[in-house]
């Protein structure tokens, strides 16, 4: 079978289907607790069909998002748009890579949200760099929530094999090349660039006809420097 000429991230469908999506959970529960959303600055990395983006815009979050597929983007602006503005909209949101965040300035945000995102970094260089620059951007004592994929899963039917010679990094989905770790060596990456979880990092296991999912969901906070 011969494989869509069209990139993963950039296909109609997927694009439809992750904007139809809910906001993440723990996202809308550690919002509910606090009393100062009201221009909260709030990244969202990899925003993709704008779920989350959406909900903290609603929220009155002082909010951005980068994701790095135009359509996802595009997306995302149009839902944005209909909270803000279509000028907001496209002040906000941006086509960007998790690693390159130059655009923003040094602790410009009190939260960070990346929920599936950097495990599909291509390589260790890559994911340090995106960690690197995430601690960049968050103020003292911002917050960073994390969902990222473990070894073991399997993503539509496929299961995803290991590179030899490259640790922690995997193949085999027509997504990408992806870095998984479980939730110590995601605890151990995250302490090098001085995040401490907040609470103790949970791995949670989902299952379906076509898919096995093991996610490692983590809320950390910057250390004070």
């Amino acid at each position: 079978m011969e494989r869509d000429p069209i990139p993963f991230w950039e296909r109609p469908e997927v694009v439809e289907k992750f904007a139809g999506r809910e906001p993440d959970r723990r996202l809308a529960e550690w919002l509910s607790g606090r009393d100062d959303l009201e221009g909260l600055r709030v990244l969202d990395i990899g925003c993709a069909g704008g779920r989350n983006s959406v909900y903290l815009a609603r929220s009155g979050c002082d909010l951005y998002a980068i994701d790095s597929s135009l359509p996802m983007v595009r997306r995302t602006r149009f839902r944005i748009a209909n909270v803000l503005g279509e000028r907001e909209a496209a002040r906000r949101v941006r086509v960007g890579r998790m690693e390159l965040l130059g655009g923003f300035g040094d602790r410009s945000f009190d939260l960070v949200v990346a929920l599936g995102v950097f495990h599909s970094a291509p390589d260790r260089a890559t994911y340090e760099l995106a960690l690197a620059e995430s601690a960049r951007v968050l103020d003292q004592d911002g917050h960073l929530l994390i969902a990222n994929f473990a070894p073991g899963t399997e993503l539509e039917g496929t299961v995803l094999e290991p590179v030899p010679g490259e640790p922690d990094v995997y193949v085999g989905h027509e997504s990408g090349r992806h870095l998984l770790l479980g939730a110590e060596a995601l605890d151990d990456s995250l302490d090098r660039h001085g995040l401490y979880p907040v609470v103790p990092t949970e791995v949670v296991e989902a299952t379906g006809e076509a898919f096995r999912r093991i996610t490692v969901n983590g809320l950390y906070r910057k250390r004070a420097s």
